[in-house]
């Protein structure tokens, strides 16, 4: 690895966390908004980025942590196949 790479977990540990969260919250409004089909695929791609960082998070969240995640998670995706339905 280059110098000038840092592996994903640092990169992410210097996101700017009120950035993320205002990023994904405007994600989820306007995948909510969007009417049928365009509203829950953008709602799924979020999901999967979200399941990604997941994956990558795993190891060093608490099991509280985990479970809360992994229910809005699955609610996320519960909404977004309501949309597409």
């Amino acid at each position: 690895m280059q110098r000038t790479q840092r592996s994903l977990p640092l990169r992410l540990a210097r996101a700017n966390p009120t950035t993320v969260f205002l990023v994904a919250l405007v994600l989820v409004l306007v995948g909510l908004f969007a009417p049928g089909v365009l509203g829950g695929a953008l709602l799924l791609a979020l999901a999967a980025a979200l399941v990604a960082l997941l994956v990558t998070t795993w190891p060093v969240q608490a099991p509280a942590t985990r479970v809360i995640r992994l229910v809005m998670l699955t609610l996320l995706v519960a909404v977004a196949l309501a949309k597409l339905l």
